[in-house]
């Protein structure tokens, strides 16, 4: 009988259907408000975080601090160079009229939607940059790899080194406290950057010069 087969499918219970349908109209409301006039596309959280491509985007309060550290480590009209770091990135730019140019350099092909400043970016080919990305051009990198392992940052230190004139801002996990000295001779500091979802890894900030982050 047809009423049999109907028994196998399954069923949302009445409070998972209204979690889903709220779910959805939330999603729905977001991407409104991300097409109406006035909003700000580069808002941390414009771009939603994806977790297969290991994103986590930082507090609002943790991207202000790290974008403003490197304003002042660049100096009057100096350039940034974003690696892996879109919040720093999008909070950089919020700062519309500021006297200093940044780039970004991004996996994640979405971030495209920045123009000429998006620079398509793979760890695993570190140095396969653009023509137009001169050697030690920066003067300070800000950097965040994606994934927790001496093989990706050691690539990713490859690009830093390439693309600085020698200052370094680095944000990865506490556990890589011993390759981040080895690979860019960085060292911790005191402050902790938080992330909008909690991480399960203790995250920390690592600098080659005296920053104010102490």
């Amino acid at each position: 009988k047809m009423d049999d087969d109907d028994d196998d499918i399954p069923q949302l219970s009445s409070h998972s259907l209204a979690a889903l349908q709220e779910f959805y109209l939330e999603q729905q409301q977001r991407e409104g408000i991300k097409t109406s006039q006035g909003f700000n596309q580069y808002s941390i959280g414009s771009i939603e975080e994806n977790w297969q491509l290991s994103q986590f985007w930082y507090s609002d309060e943790t991207a202000s601090c790290l974008a403003k550290e490197a304003v002042l480590a660049a100096g009057k009209g100096g350039k940034i160079a974003c690696v892996s770091a879109p919040s720093v990135y999008q909070k950089l730019k919020e700062q519309d009229g500021e006297d200093f140019s940044v780039c970004i350099l991004e996996y994640d092909r979405r971030f495209s939607v920045y123009g000429e400043e998006f620079i398509f970016y793979d760890y695993n080919q570190p140095l396969n940059l653009p023509e137009n990305l001169l050697p030690h051009s920066f003067d300070i990198v800000v950097a965040d790899p994606p994934y927790l392992s001496e093989e990706c940052l050691e690539k990713t230190a490859e690009t830093i080194k390439y693309l600085t004139k020698g200052k370094v801002l680095l944000c990865t996990g506490a556990i890589m406290e011993e390759q981040a000295a080895k690979h860019l001779g960085v060292k911790i500091c005191k402050f902790i950057p938080k992330h909008s979802r909690n991480l399960a890894n203790d995250f920390r900030c690592y600098v080659n010069y005296a920053s104010g982050l102490d």
